[in-house]
């Protein structure tokens, strides 16, 4: 929740003014609601009414929602779905790494692209990777990363709170960079993909929806402060990545922890997006299938599929933008609120109905504008 979106956000609010604030609140509502309806797809009442998980992942809810559609499309749409964000976002961070190590060593005669290959090297051991664990072992040390380039970035904005004035927000915006703004606002939140695993591995389950409340409730309150102090600090003169915005004695150190978050962050999407794959492989009941040398293999083969993406695919971040809006959009409001109504239909009051609807309506506006501008940019690209 406090990923690298929220760099961007001053940004946003360059380009959102006082909406902005409001689309910050109204994300992390809509986002916690689409995490929680998607948790109670994984239960069912049993004859004594108590709720008993039968279900364990994304796939199976989607399974379990198209039945009379032709064996498990559901699942496999989902599934293909779920790997093309989470391998995107993978090869986004192997992009970010070259990115970050060109501009930190400006001096050094070695190419973005090589710098990215460098950042992969680091990368190798998670291929023995096996158990979340370890993951979130990694994704607590990107936490405090993360916190450090925050405290630097805001501790700096304190000492210019002379240069403050609300007359920097914008009381009139123009419809497309707003359009922009509410991609990054929005998907900053997500974390559906990972939540029916992470739920699953909770000591206590029955705590999920209270944790959910408190963590997008801090994310909403951290993003607001860090955003709105960032931008009042640099106005006009705010840009996509507010880091850039520092003098240059701080804006090295920030780059170096930005590598550091970037690399730590890779595991995660890289874990769930091969778990899924071998999951799928090895459902048949084929002993070749199972073995640790072909599971091996498998993270092998994705690590290598995300540098080869990273260093030969022109224009990535633009195709990413694509890709985003459709898979984000659909894995963070839409599936969630259509298998909702599908599984629950019978037992949703009727304004419980009317919020799925509204949030279903919703994700697919966000995804159709988010297309038309990303096609838009693409055109522009080739020319």
């Amino acid at each position: 929740l406090q990923g690298t979106f929220v760099l961007g956000l001053p940004y946003a609010l360059l380009h959102s003014g006082y909406s902005g604030l409001f689309l910050i609140i109204l994300a992390a509502a809509l986002c916690c609601y689409t995490g929680k309806i998607l948790i109670t797809c994984l239960y069912e009442e049993n004859e004594d009414g108590q709720l008993v998980r039968v279900r364990d992942t994304y796939e199976d809810i989607a399974n379990a929602c198209c039945k009379r559609l032709p064996p498990k499309l559901g699942g496999v749409i989902v599934n293909v779905t779920q790997v093309m964000e989470l391998i995107m976002t993978c090869i986004l961070y192997l992009v970010v790494s070259g990115n970050l190590l060109s501009y930190s060593f400006p001096h050094v005669p070695v190419t973005e692209k090589t710098w990215s290959a460098i950042a992969f090297v680091t990368l190798l051991p998670c291929v023995f990777i096996k158990t979340l664990k370890i993951v979130s072992k990694l994704s607590q040390l990107c936490s405090l990363v993360h916190f450090i380039i925050i405290l630097v970035v805001m501790t700096y904005c304190l000492t210019q709170i002379h240069q403050w004035s609300w007359a920097k927000f914008r009381l009139s915006i123009e419809f497309e960079d707003f359009l922009v703004s509410v991609g990054v606002i929005i998907f900053s939140y997500t974390s559906q993909i990972f939540l029916p695993t992470l739920e699953g591995n909770m000591k206590n389950p029955g705590e999920f929806s209270c944790m959910l409340n408190w963590t997008h409730f801090f994310a909403c309150v951290l993003k607001t402060t860090f955003a709105l102090t960032a931008f009042l600090t640099w106005g006009e003169e705010t840009k996509e990545i507010i880091t850039d915005n520092l003098p240059s004695f701080l804006e090295t150190l920030v780059n170096l922890c930005l590598l550091a978050k970037a690399l730590l962050s890779y595991p995660l999407p890289f874990f769930a997006a091969t778990e899924i794959v071998y999951a799928c492989i090895s459902r048949e009941n084929h002993s070749k299938y199972r073995s640790p040398l072909f599971s091996l293999g498998v993270r092998g083969s994705f690590l290598l599929l995300t540098l080869l993406m990273a260093m030969f695919i022109p224009h990535f971040a633009v195709l990413m933008g694509l890709t985003g809006s459709v898979t984000g959009a659909a894995m963070t409001f839409l599936l969630p609120s259509l298998f909702h109504l599908k599984l629950k239909w019978k037992k949703l009051s009727f304004l419980e109905k009317c919020a799925d609807i509204s949030v279903f309506t919703l994700g697919f506006l966000c995804s159709l504008a988010g297309i038309v501008c990303s096609i838009k940019r693409l055109l522009k690209v080739f020319g």
